[in-house]
């Protein structure tokens, strides 16, 4: 009998550990499948919305975070007035023209063109959704232009020129990519990821008689340094320079209101 038990006991242990291994088994098994599903990279997703791809049947931008009165880049906006061989300030007639479009930035930093066709339907909902009458934003991808004339002095052995830096709306999130046939074993993916906030739109404020937002300033730039010299040397062409104030002791920055230049 008790050889009976004792046989009877080992069975019931060893079906015991049968059905704990079990469950082991079977997760060993989803786990290849759950990384498989997930082999469409953020970046193949991203490339795929950039290039407007067959393979796609919708490609959203979805926001998560917004930022108002985000300032853009810093840009000269007038011609420079050369004052260097001067020993007193001069007046100087400046033509000044600042223009702002919609600018949709994915992660890398690829600043999408007009032809990303497959985000332009949600990204103008979303430009409605924070549209309100204090803050009036530009949703469409047409460029909005200020331009006009005036005079300002510029310091003697300086030069002069007016710089200007947007004011945005900056709408950040994730794109969501519905492909037309299963991808890896799933139709959507996300990038950078589901919740992800590496995505830009920047949408120009407005002021509410429909010109650009934003500040604008008058640059003084002592002659005869680097940065002047620098200036000077690119006959005009685009330069990376310093926001308001920032550009050191032989940079003098006057910002000009625009309601100054409204009321022309």
């Amino acid at each position: 009998m008790t050889r009976t038990g004792s046989k009877a006991n080992h069975r019931s242990k060893k079906k015991r550990i049968t059905l704990v291994l079990a469950p082991v088994a079977a997760l060993a098994v989803a786990l290849p499948l759950m990384s498989q599903a997930g082999a469409a990279t953020p970046s193949e997703v991203a490339a795929d919305c950039k290039a407007d791809s067959d393979k796609l049947d919708s490609c959203d931008f979805v926001d998560v975070q917004v930022r108002r009165n985000s300032l853009g880049p810093n840009e000269r906006v007038s011609t420079v007035s050369n004052n260097c061989d001067s020993t007193g300030p001069v007046t100087k007639a400046f033509d000044v023209t600042a223009s702002v479009t919609r600018v949709v930035q994915l992660e890398d930093g690829f600043v999408v063109d007009g032809g990303f066709t497959l985000v332009l339907p949600s990204v103008f909902e979303i430009g409605g959704k924070f549209n309100t009458s204090e803050i009036n934003i530009k949703r469409d991808d047409t460029t909005q232009t200020m331009s006009f004339s005036r005079t300002d002095t510029v310091k003697p052995e300086h030069i002069g020129f007016f710089m200007w830096s947007s004011k945005r709306t900056d709408v950040s999130g994730f794109l969501k990519a519905t492909y037309k046939e299963e991808q890896d074993g799933q139709k959507v993916f996300f990038s950078p990821s589901e919740g992800g906030a590496t995505h830009h739109v920047f949408y120009p404020q407005l002021l509410k008689n429909g010109t650009p937002d934003g500040r604008l300033w008058l640059r003084n730039v002592k002659c005869g340094t680097p940065q002047a010299n620098g200036i000077i040397n690119s006959e005009g062409s685009v330069r990376a320079e310093p926001g308001f104030d920032e550009g050191g002791a032989n940079v003098t920055d006057i910002e000009i209101p625009l309601s100054e230049i409204a009321a022309q």
